[in-house]
This record gives C-alpha cells, structure tokens and sequence, in this order.
C-alpha cells in the first residue's frame, strides 16, 4: 500500500484525516519500574502516566481495572478499515492481546513485566465503524512466576461478542539498568 497520491481523483470524494498524539512513552516505563502493575494501569488510567502511544494510535482506553481483570474501550472510525470496507482484524487482534497483557499486569509485582509468548484469537463477527465503540474484557486464567496465561473477549456496542481470544504471556523480571 502506499500513501494518498498528491492528486486524488475526484472519483475517491473528500478525503477524511484523524491526528493522533502522544507522550514520550519512556516517561510511562520509567513511572512503572516504581510500582505494581496494578499502580501503573491506575497512574495511566488516573492521568497520573502518560497513556502507551499504541493507545492512542488505536483509541484504546482504560474503564476498569482490578487485579486479574482490565476492561477497555475502542472509539472506531473508518480510518482502521481494510481494503473490504471492515475493521481490520489486526485492530481487534491488538485489543485482544492488550487486554490480555494488561491483565497479567495488575498481577505483577513491581519490577517484574510481561511479553506475549502466544496468541489465538477467533473471530465472531464483523465489526464496522457503526458497530462500536468496543469494549474488550481481559482476564487471568492462571498468574505465573514465569508464564500466565489469560483471556479476551471483545463485545460490539450492543454486547455481542465480536472476538475472543486465550494467551500465554511470559512474566520476568526487568533487567537492572
């Protein structure tokens, strides 16, 4: 794919644009190195530490935590269409494994992180710009020491599952600077 010609034909109609900004995302690992996991989701939820820049870009956002279980929000437009004029399944795919992750990590004490080892996502329905904003639960099947294991689902704006999606995550300690 590439970017919109100079010159669009008047055949494409007005073009649409969205800005998406964001903080510097060292601010918010350093803000985490001294707190739980728990802490950190709340600091970023409570304005305290700058939201992740993948948040923004995707308009993910924060509207419940707990330990063990994160539920968050996805403003839809037509920007994270693909080329048969849906949502992208790499959208919902990215919300899956975030929920996923972030609910390993209100597990974790502080000091210790997580990364992605596995992913399996089903997909239920398709989901359009109308069909949101989206709400995405994430919940801990299993903490670990050194693997998790956790689960997804995300519901359409009428409560209907959309997606679901179980994860294994690996939990370390982050390396001393």
């Amino acid at each position: 794919m590439t970017a919109e010609p100079a010159a669009a034909p008047e055949s494409w109609g007005e073009a649409s644009s969205r800005t998406v900004s964001w903080h510097d995302p060292l601010i918010t690992a350093a803000g985490a190195m001294e707190r739980s996991g728990l802490e950190t989701m709340e600091a970023i939820r409570d304005g305290v530490l700058p939201p992740p820049p993948i948040a923004m870009l995707m308009q993910f956002d924060i509207r419940g935590l707990e330990e063990g279980r994160v539920e968050f929000g996805c403003t839809l437009d037509e920007s994270v269409y693909n080329p048969i004029g849906v949502v992208h399944g790499g959208l919902v795919c990215t919300l899956l494994d975030t929920v996923a992750g972030c609910a390993v990590h209100t597990t974790l004490p502080q000091g210790f992180a997580y990364t992605s080892i596995e992913l399996k996502v089903n997909y239920l329905r398709a989901v359009h710009a109308g069909s949101g904003p989206l709400t995405a639960i994430g919940r801990v099947v299993k903490p670990g020491r050194r693997v998790a294991f956790a689960e997804g689902e995300v519901l359409d704006a009428k409560g209907r599952s959309v997606a679901t999606a179980s994860s294994s995550l690996l939990v370390f300690p982050i390396p001393a600077a």
